[in-house]
């Protein structure tokens, strides 16, 4: 073999990486990492992070409630009137005329046929304004910071390993996985499949590989040849022309993801394993850029066009399994209800929360909503959280993989009656609390 000491690491590491490996935790009867045989009963569930804490006032805003008219700029709230209108949420509160940005119309249209549903007023009842602490305290499903170091795993692994004790392939569309499957090996990044699935350095490398985990003992040992075992099951199923190069996914006829910009990579990766027939349950997408401290207004427009526009090509894409489809939209914090100087806003509380799927209530505002009058701010800043994040999150698992399941993921939160995200369910809509 002519392959390098430098070479070798580098893909050692890239296959590290893939794996979640970070406080690595044996699954008992861990013997391979694999997805189900067939497309899963279950269906498929996205959870997509908002990274940066995404200002929920600006995305979709109370556009006639005077308080929030008298505390923020046009340019930071969206208006009911003009050319740049929003579009009007229809089905929600009668007393509140909710709007969304004007540059999401991939998700008006959702919304309008029923298929999107929004939750206000949402998130981390802990006033934690760190980024960091608020990101591991959302991904371990925890509500204060002091439980984070009783919670190793992320909410993502408890569930898996209450439907799954002998494994369960997951996928994070990013660099590495993300937190919410903090000790669950059987996570696997896949940033992007249009070069391949295969470890840095080509098929040399992965005998390389390959020779070095298959003595490896224990079971790290047993994690890594699992999860080459993974990887060389995608990379087969991948395409190619005579030659043997990767061909370019193509998606659904009519479905566009360009307008996505960056989130259309992660996006189309995961709908192409979700068409594999791999048996993929659950995968996770992340979107930088929302912590918008300066210049918002502009940025923000874009962030929530190529956000409108990504869900939308993505739920067109799956046309076939939408049936089958939950996708959970959610950030670490929202941000204050007044603007800074720099024409921006800082790091606040409540924020919004999306569910996206066939089986949906959507087209309707749901939970309770605590108003933006200055006696009803958290701490006389923020709008006040009314909805705890993981009542959203249990209420998504229940009707995934059954309520056991969803108790798992979060032990010691018993939450109150359902919101009514899903058609089958008992529908409330959002009331002025």
């Amino acid at each position: 073999m002519n392959a390098t000491r430098r070479t070798v690491l580098r893909a050692m590491a890239a296959s590290g990486m893939a794996l979640g490996l970070d406080g690595f935790v044996p699954v008992p009867g861990l013997r391979r990492l694999a997805f189900a045989a067939t497309a899963s009963e279950r269906g498929l569930l996205v959870v997509f992070h908002l990274r940066g804490g995404c200002d929920g006032l600006n995305l979709v805003s109370p556009a006639d409630d005077p308080d929030f008219i008298a505390a923020r700029g046009s340019d930071l709230r969206i208006s009911v009137d003009g050319a740049d209108a929003g579009h009007p949420l229809r089905h929600g509160t009668a007393k509140i005329d909710f709007r969304l940005h004007p540059a999401a119309k991939g998700l008006a249209e959702l919304y309008d046929a029923g298929h999107l549903a929004v939750i206000h007023a949402a998130g981390l009842t802990d006033g934690t304004r760190s980024h960091f602490v608020a990101t591991d305290m959302i991904e371990r499903g925890v509500a204060d910071a002091r439980s984070l170091s009783r919670t190793q795993e992320g909410w993502l692994a408890r569930y898996l390993a209450a439907l799954h004790p002998g494994g369960l392939a997951a996928i994070s569309a990013s660099a590495a996985p993300s937190g919410a499957f903090a000790r669950w090996p059987a996570a696997l990044a896949v940033p992007d499949l249009g070069g391949g699935f295969a470890p840095a350095g080509g098929p040399q490398i992965d005998e390389v590989l390959g020779r070095l985990y298959l003595d490896a003992p224990g079971e790290v040992g047993a994690a890594g040849r699992a999860a080459l075992g993974a990887m060389r099951s995608i990379d087969a199923r991948l395409p190619r022309d005579a030659q043997g190069k990767y061909l370019p996914y193509q998606p659904a006829p009519g479905v566009n993801y360009d307008p996505a910009g960056d989130v259309a990579r992660p996006l189309r990766a995961v709908a192409q394993l979700a068409k594999m027939d791999l048996g993929l349950e659950v995968a996770t997408v992340d979107m930088g850029g929302w912590d918008t401290h300066e210049y918002q207004p502009g940025r923000f427009q874009g962030l929530v066009q190529r956000l409108s526009a990504g869900l939308a090509a993505f739920y067109a894409d799956l046309a076939r399994s939408q049936s089958r489809l939950t996708v959970v939209i959610l950030t670490e914090f929202g941000r204050r209800l007044r603007s800074n100087r720099s024409n921006g806003t800082d790091h606040g509380r409540g924020s919004v929360m999306a569910v996206l799927g066939d089986q949906v209530a959507g087209g309707r505002v749901h939970g309770a909503w605590p108003g933006l009058a200055s006696d009803r701010l958290d701490e006389g800043v923020d709008l006040a959280v009314a909805t705890d994040y993981r009542r959203v999150l249990r209420e998504v698992l229940g009707r995934h993989g059954g309520r056991a399941a969803a108790a798992a993921a979060f032990p010691g939160f018993n939450d109150p009656e359902p919101l009514g995200l899903f058609a089958a369910a008992p529908q409330s809509t959002a009331r002025h609390g």
